[in-house]
Parts: C-alpha cells; sequence; structure tokens
C-alpha cells in the first residue's frame, strides 16, 4: 500500500492523521493520504502569503514567471503517463482518458505562461491638468483552489495557471476523494523550481480542511468546482474573509437532436456526452431531447452501441467503460435507475452491474426512455452512464424544456440547419453550447454555467484578470507645490 504525503512550504510531509484509499476496480485499499489539519492548513496559507511578498517570487519578471510555468508543462507532458495511471487506480477512469486529458493539461500551463508577461494596466486621459494616471494589475493574494476528484490535473490547471502566471501563490486542496495524481503533481512543482510557499498542495475533509481554508482570513480568492451544497458553505464561509470566490458546479445538460440531424453524428454526440468517463463529467449532456419523428431510430442505434461497449479493467486498452469512483455512486446509480422505471420511465438497456466484473464498482451504460421531466433520473445530476432520452415535435417546444433546469452549464444541439443551430443556440440558457459535437475542451475557450452551475468562468483570456486586482496611480506633474487643501480656488 502506497502512502503520499502533503506539500507544504517546498517540502513533503508526513501527515499527523490519515485516511485510505479504494481501488474502484477492485474495490481494494490501495493507497493511504495524509488528511490535512487545522494546523497543516494554516502552515500551508502562512507558507503561501510569505511567499507572496517575501523572497524569490514577488522580485520574478512575469517573464521569468512564465518560463517556470513553461518548465512546468514540460514536466507535466514528461510524465503524464504516470500521472494519468495513478489518476486511473485511484479514480477508476480510464487510463487511456487520464493520460491524455494529463497530457493536455500540459498546454494550460503554457497558454498562461504565454500570457504571464502581457497584463496590461492604462494610462487615464484625467479630466484634471498637471496629472499622470495610470492602472497597474497586482497579484490578487492567496489562492485556495479546491478540485473534485473526477478530472484533478484539468479542473487544478484551469485555476493554478492563471493565478500563478499572474504572480499569486496557491495552497491546493484535493479532493478526498481520489487524490493520488494531484500530490505526485506536487514533485513536479517541486522539480520545476517555483520558490517554497508557492503552490502548496494539501488533501483532507470539509471539516476541517475545506472550511478552515475557505474561511481563513489571509486568503484573497476561492476557486471551487463541485456541487452546489458544498458551494453554500463556502459562500458562507467566505463571509469570514471577504474572499472573492469563483463557482463550477456541474450541471444536468440538455442534448437536443433535430429531425434534419446526421444521425451518425448525433449518436456519438450522444454517447460522448454520457458513456464517456463513465457518465462522470459535469458536461455530460444526460437530459436528451430528440425529435419524435426520429426517436425510436436513435433509441435503436444507442442500444446497438452500448452493447458492443466494452466494459472492464480502467487500465486496459480495450476497455471503454470502466467503474465508477464510488461505492455510494454505484447504490445511488441503481437506486435512481429503479425509481425512475416505478415513475413511469421505460428502460431501454443497461440499469445494472455487468455480471462479467465479479468486483469494482461497475455501472452498465443504460438508456431510459422518459415520458416527461418529472422523472427521478430526468431530474438528478448522479455521475453515472445513464441516459434520460424524452421526446419533442416543435423547436419552442424544446428549447423550454432544455432550459426546464436549476443547472446551465452545458448543451448539445444537432442539426444541419445552420438558421436553427444559431437560432436555438441562442436561447438556451447556459454557459457552453457544442453545436454537432460534445464534450470539447481548450485553454482558450471559457468555462462555465449559468444558473446554479455557477456563473464564474475558467480558461480563456480574460481569465487571468480575475487573478489579479487594479491599482490607480496619480502623480501630480506640476512644478507648483501642493496647494493648501483649506484654500479653495
Amino acid at each position: 500500500m502506497q502512502t503520499f504525503k502533503q506539500y507544504i512550504n517546498g517540502q513533503f510531509e508526513d501527515g499527523s492523521d490519515y485516511f485510505e484509499s479504494l481501488n474502484p476496480a477492485t474495490g481494494k485499499v490501495w493507497a493511504r493520504f495524509p488528511a490535512a489539519s487545522e494546523a497543516d492548513v494554516n502552515r500551508a496559507v502562512d507558507a503561501a502569503e510569505t511567499a507572496l511578498y517575501t523572497g524569490d517570487w514577488p522580485a520574478m519578471t512575469a517573464t521569468q514567471r512564465g518560463k517556470m510555468l513553461r518548465r512546468l508543462a514540460d514536466l507535466i507532458t514528461e510524465h503524464a503517463t504516470e500521472l494519468g495511471d495513478l489518476e486511473t487506480i485511484d479514480s477508476g477512469k480510464l487510463a487511456k482518458e487520464t493520460r491524455s486529458q494529463t497530457g493536455y493539461v500540459a498546454d494550460y500551463y503554457l497558454y498562461y505562461a504565454g500570457l504571464a508577461d502581457k497584463i496590461q494596466g492604462d494610462v487615464i486621459p484625467i479630466d484634471k491638468p498637471n496629472f499622470h494616471v495610470f492602472t497597474t494589475r497586482e497579484p490578487i493574494g492567496v489562492v485556495a483552489a479546491i478540485v473534485p476528484w473526477n478530472a484533478q490535473m484539468f479542473l487544478a490547471a484551469t485555476k493554478i495557471a492563471p493565478a500563478l502566471a499572474a504572480g499569486n501563490t496557491v495552497v491546493v486542496k484535493a479532493s478526498e476523494q481520489a487524490p493520488a495524481a494531484m500530490l505526485k503533481f506536487a514533485e513536479l512543482i517541486d522539480k520545476a523550481g517555483f520558490p517554497p510557499g508557492v503552490v502548496n498542495i494539501i488533501t483532507g475533509f470539509g471539516e476541517p480542511c475545506g472550511r478552515v481554508l475557505t474561511s481563513h482570513p489571509k486568503v484573497a480568492r476561492v476557486a471551487f468546482t463541485g456541487g452546489p451544497e458544498t458551494a453554500k458553505h463556502i459562500v458562507r464561509n467566505t463571509s469570514e474573509n471577504f474572499a472573492h470566490v469563483s463557482l463550477e458546479l456541474g450541471g444536468k445538460s440538455p442534448i437536443i437532436v433535430f429531425d434534419d440531424a446526421d444521425l451518425e453524428g448525433a449518436v456519438n454526440g450522444i454517447i460522448a456526452g454520457n458513456y464517456g468517463a463513465s457518465g462522470q463529467s459535469c458536461v455530460a449532456g444526460s437530459r436528451v431531447f430528440i425529435h419524435s419523428a426520429i426517436y425510436d431510430k436513435i433509441l435503436e442505434k444507442i442500444k446497438e452501441r452500448a452493447a458492443q461497449i466494452v466494459i472492464g479493467d480502467p487500465l486496459a486498452e480495450a476497455t471503454q467503460i470502466g467503474p465508477l469512483a464510488t461505492p455510494a455512486q454505484l447504490e445511488r446509480a441503481e437506486r435512481v435507475v429503479a425509481n425512475s422505471v416505478e415513475q413511469g420511465a421505460r428502460l431501454v438497456c443497461g440499469g445494472k452491474r455487468p455480471g462479467h466484473m465479479g468486483e469494482g464498482w461497475y455501472f452498465e451504460p443504460t438508456l431510459l426512455a422518459c415520458p416527461d421531466q418529472s422523472i427521478e433520473s430526468v431530474q438528478t445530476e448522479f455521475f453515472a452512464p445513464v441516459i434520460s432520452a424524452m421526446k419533442f415535435d416543435t423547436e419552442a417546444e424544446v428549447i423550454a424544456m432544455a432550459n426546464d433546469t436549476r443547472f446551465g452549464l452545458s448543451s448539445g444541439v444537432f442539426t444541419e440547419n445552420l438558421a436553427r443551430a444559431h437560432r436555438v443556440s441562442k436561447q438556451i440558457r447556459a454557459g457552453i453550447v457544442y453545436v454537432n459535437t460534445y464534450r470539447v475542451i481548450s485553454p482558450l475557450a471559457p468555462f462555465g454555467g449559468f444558473k446554479q452551475s455557477g456563473g464564474s468562468r475558467e480558461a480563456g483570456i480574460d481569465v487571468i484578470h480575475d487573478y489579479t486586482r487594479t491599482k490607480t496611480t496619480w502623480i501630480n506633474t506640476s512644478e507648483t507645490p501642493m496647494a493648501n487643501p483649506f484654500v479653495m480656488r
């Protein structure tokens, strides 16, 4: 059994307490991790604040920071397979996906490395004579980056990369579920040469680790990805420190398939949006709306494809769906599907644990034909490979159905009609609209949602400004000394 260490102030440390992690493919203990105490969190934040204002980090130019991020990107590329395999063993995600995704994460660090020395202020043509007034952008301060288990390397990069490029320091709280890859990532931070305290990586539970970190008086920004209920606690915690908060909270995203869509492309999009990552994706398009003229045909195609999907060991190259990350997720998937059938949904395929997998937390790719959106599987985000499919007849009808949710992260539209694609995508209340594709990301493209999916954005060029604050400088250019303030002219 492997034992991992936390990374605080440039040192790899044992924990005062530990918790165990189970391999989702086997259900057996494979590693243990330090559970950060309140004292650990305080030391990590103190180290980050010290590094922010003293030593090598604040003395670096923005260009030097960019070069350091490039070194980190090179190391990520070099160790992508190792990091990916660790994430697979710990979370159950497919190795071919975690390896590829980790390799692509390097591009996020490269992108923000390039932006590091392009954070500029402005000269203001002020309305008063004899003044030169300009703005500069400075680091916002100590950043608390809190990431979930399902894509830790990617979701950490969307926070760490712009934070460091802007000159901040960071305390990362890896999820208590499957944190192995993030704690291993600390070794690359160390090897890249970041000064002690610039990046600190800990893991632990909401109490005390999460509470202390998000309410800490020295934390200036909290960047969080996770569920709405946890987000509510974070927002309450930040009332103690007035930290800026960014929230990315997942969703229950719609995929709309019109009767003129390319059927093969639409089926591929539905499968990618639901069976990819075993359904454990915040952008999963698990509410699928299909025009009534092609509804039965699409369901039959999905059923045929689902029967061909290879379920197995996530480290095996041939595997297409691995286990769910926790036994609780498996039990919830079984319960939601059973309840949905009782409520009137028709089970087209799947709905149970695969018989050939004797251990681990596996669940078959599942398709439910639902009469309406009152069905539990349509309403609930539960991170499993389950599609809830419904019919529609008109464009206005499906837009109303797609928007009938408290979430608004992602959406998909499949149509060959360009005018319809523009018309519908404009009316869907979601932060991301995929047209004739699904589940694509890039460091250049902003990522985030509407409503209870959170209103913040990650990635893209503008995000780097979220990690800065503006300073305004007034310079009196007159040869005459400043006038007596009590003499009015």
